[in-house]
């Protein structure tokens, strides 16, 4: 069953009232829309139709209605006191944590465990030093044993769509035909027509075909029918909820062991099926899933949301390092794409965990070849200054058909959410896997696995093989024009199937159009250098007749290094990996230079990668990459006046307090005393403090309560210890770029806005400034949170 969080994204809205956001509202059941949004999620910012018993003043605007809760001053009663700090904070699914609150709480943990003595302190320290280390060991130890198990299996099921080995069903081609060169023809490999003794040449091409597009099928559907049977939430890539999860939105679902398990089986399958997706960036996934389970071992991890996403962090790197076989490319993706890596312990932990799991992937070495990854290679050749503009053809070239792809991806996701594929997800799985199956086979490039075909076209020509005919001087012509028909269906394949309903990535969909495209450059560049060797551009090559000058290889390189920086606008990480990926260091300076026009071009044509399209699609609480410029507005223009918050009293009464933790599910209120802001205080907190106390007085609906501790003439319920007295408050003339840069800086929920003599005036919630700084969809932003009715 789809999942309500994939649609919804917000069914509980953090911070006291804003206009657009963070108000966790608990009610998740369909509301209508917002009445300025293109998106049709639910609105949970609606006032509730159960009236309080204070004083209440209803506000309209055009887009949401909020109440103010005039402050109640009552007497009576003894003094009851809490300490929350000592509770866990429960966070509603689809909110966001409270990062203060949880870093207090563990400096609270971290005192109480330094004031122990003797024995229990040395065993205490001993865990406590050890803990989160033996959570990240094992999790790049298992992400490195599960990478190395997909790379088999996927192995396995691509080529059982061609045939079989003779003295073993569960062998694949490579381990079938070990030993032999690669000119020799392998005898005991056998296709599908020779294994059923078919020799007609009528019989053997469609019976091929049939078996091809037969299992493809099988494969997808089945790895569709996982998904949607046991695990929702492994479809997809999971970078864009992850990179959200990092940045403290609550989404504990999408980390379940079952979603583990689903996502590996049905990435195995899918990457085998054909389909035009990767397994790169689900690992990603697969990696968190595994340290969440592994750190739920640890109450001290498993309890606070902030240290237990320190943890993911680490562990979304080592699922980078397993991909890519690239552990230090996978720490500067973190350092570049992921905010939390600015914890300067998470990028020491992350070091390690990505080095533990290229080691493990090293140590099983799953295509024998002591490679990390199938197109890794060794470039030795030398560049020429001239090659500097044919490359930078295919840096621009990545940059627009990197926008391209991601506008397309955008339009079919939305033509998706609004039209009867959204019924029929494991028909359209079917659909996709069949096309593309039926499309592939005649076209031989399309045929194999792409990682397959990324490693031949990566690698240099050699006297002793040839694959698929790259290397005949008299075939370049028909080799250009299939690179190329290659590239653009390939490109039209991805942009549909990037979204349904199997585990998909796109990084190696998007190296695969680059590389393709870059071999044709680089075979256009060696025809022309072989035909006219004395033109004036190609003066620096060698004199010799035959020499060698150009190396279609590298173009193959720079064309997905510029590719995937158009797509995902990943840079420094980027260069890295490829670097990792080739083992040259001379060739360093061609892949920056077109990851840096790519980016260039890309970002003139659109801001966002495709990581962060889909994170402003689905509508999660992630801020932009990119910091934020204001044109000199103060932070008082946007935010949200104090007469459209929903605020408590510093004195009250129980039952008042009660209906309005009933009627309103924000997040918190602002406490305040005559319109002098006193704090903030949770709704969760709120009511599991006033619980006891309607149950000890007999729910007495006059019983007061105080926000104010030691309160002269106010003797009631005190609740000031649920009270945070210091909530981040400041001016509002302060430029609304510093406000926006505390918020991406000091992961902050709320921000509010006071008068020099502590009134409130205002406030600014995580949701709102997501909402002003995430414009770059447009109407689209949001099209995918829609609630659903399964």
């Amino acid at each position: 069953m789809a999942s309500d969080l994939y649609n919804n994204p917000w069914p509980e809205r953090g911070n006291v009232a804003n206009t657009r956001e963070n108000n966790e509202v608990l009610n998740q059941q369909p509301l209508t829309s917002h009445p300025k949004s293109p998106s049709s999620f639910v609105d949970p910012w609606r006032s509730s139709s159960r009236t309080p018993t204070a004083t209440r003043t209803s506000i309209s605007t055009e887009e949401d209605e909020y109440e103010h809760i005039e402050s109640v001053n009552l007497t009576g009663a003894d003094v009851w006191r809490t300490n929350f700090l000592t509770r866990r904070q429960i966070y509603r699914q689809g909110g966001t944590i409270d990062w203060q609150y949880e870093e207090a709480v563990e400096r609270v943990r971290q005192q109480n465990l330094g004031s122990q003595r003797g024995l229990r302190k040395l065993v205490s320290s001993l865990l406590e030093g050890t803990r989160v280390w033996l959570v990240l060991c094992l999790t790049g130890a298992g992400v490195g044993i599960i990478g190395a198990f997909l790379d088999i299996l996927v192995a396995w099921l691509s080529d059982l769509k061609t045939g079989r080995c003779k003295y073993g069903f569960f062998y694949n081609e490579v381990a079938c035909c070990s030993g032999l060169d690669a000119s020799e023809i392998c005898g005991e490999w056998q296709t599908w027509s020779k294994f059923l003794g078919l020799h007609s040449i009528f019989l053997e091409g469609p019976l091929q075909w049939l078996v091809y597009v037969f299992c493809g099928v099988c494969f997808a559907s089945t790895a569709g029918i996982l998904v949607r049977s046991y695990a929702p939430y492994a479809f997809h890539t999971g970078i864009p909820e992850i990179k959200a999860i990092l940045g403290g939105y609550v989404f504990d679902e999408f980390l379940t062991p079952w979603t583990l398990l689903i996502k590996s089986l049905g990435l195995a399958l899918s990457v085998a099926s054909g389909l035009s997706l990767g397994k790169e960036g689900p690992l990603v996934h697969v990696s968190c899933c595994l340290a969440l389970l592994l750190s739920s071992l640890f109450p001290s991890l498993k309890q606070n949301e902030a240290q237990k996403r320190y943890v993911l962090a680490a562990a979304a790197a080592a699922g980078v390092s397993v991909a890519f076989g690239s552990p230090l490319g996978a720490v500067i993706f973190g350092l570049e794409e992921l905010d939390l890596f600015s914890h300067k312990p998470v990028i020491w932990r992350a070091f390690v965990t990505c080095a533990i799991a290229a080691v493990s992937l090293q140590y099983i070495d799953p295509f024998g070849t002591s490679k990390l990854v199938l197109f890794q290679v060794h470039s030795k050749s030398l560049w020429r200054d001239f090659e500097l503009i044919p490359w930078s053809f295919l840096a621009v070239a990545g940059g627009v058909l990197g926008s391209f792809l991601i506008k397309l991806n955008v339009h079919v996701a939305v033509y998706r959410q609004n039209s009867l594929l959204k019924e029929w997800p494991l028909l359209e799985v079917f659909v996709v896997s069949a096309v593309t199956a039926i499309i592939s086979y005649p076209l031989v490039f399309l045929r194999v696995q792409s990682s397959s075909l990324v490693a031949d076209l990566f690698a240099e020509c050699d006297p002793n093989a040839n694959p698929f005919g790259l290397c005949d001087p008299h075939s370049t012509l028909r080799n250009v024009f299939l690179l190329l028909l290659t590239a653009s269906v390939k490109l039209l394949l991805t942009a549909w199937t990037f979204g349904i309903q199997v585990p998909a990535g796109i990084f190696l969909p998007s190296i695969t159009i680059g590389a393709t495209l870059g071999r044709a450059v680089g075979l256009i560049m060696h025809s022309m250098h072989q035909r006219w060797p004395y033109l004036w551009i190609f003066n620096t090559c060698p004199p010799e007749p035959g020499s060698r000058c150009i190396y279609p290889g590298f173009y193959s390189v720079v064309g997905a290094a510029a590719m995937l920086g158009g797509v995902t606008r990943m840079t420094v990480s980027l260069v890295a990996i490829l670097f990792e990926l080739t083992g040259a260091l001379s060739h360093v300076l061609p892949i920056m230079i077109s990851v840096i026009i790519s980016k260039f071009i890309g970002d003139a044509l659109g801001k966002e990668g495709i990581y962060a399209v889909w994170i402003q699609l689905r509508g999660y609480p992630a801020f932009p990459n990119q910091e934020f410029r204001d044109a000199g507005q103060k932070a008082g223009s946007v935010m949200v006046p104090v007469d459209k918050l929903v605020c408590v009293g510093a004195h009250s009464t129980l039952r008042g307090l009660e209906d309005v933790v009933d009627s309103h599910s924000y997040y918190g209120f602002p406490v305040l005393n005559n319109g002098l802001l006193i704090g903030y205080v949770t709704r969760e907190r709120l009511k599991s403090a006033i619980a006891p106390l309607l149950a000890e007085t007999q729910n007495d609906s006059d019983s007061p309560c105080t926000f104010l501790a030691q309160s002269d003439g106010h003797r009631g319920a005190d609740l000031s210890d649920i009270v945070d007295e210091s909530p981040m408050h400041v001016r509002k003339e302060m430029p609304l770029e510093l406000v926006t840069a505390m918020f991406q800086r000091m992961n902050l929920r709320s921000v509010m806005f006071t008068s020099p003599n502590g009134k409130l005036l205002g406030m600014l919630t995580k949701r709102d400034v997501i909402d002003f700084t995430n414009t770059g969809l447009g109407k689209y932003k949001g099209a995918l949170a829609t609630s659903r009715d399964d």
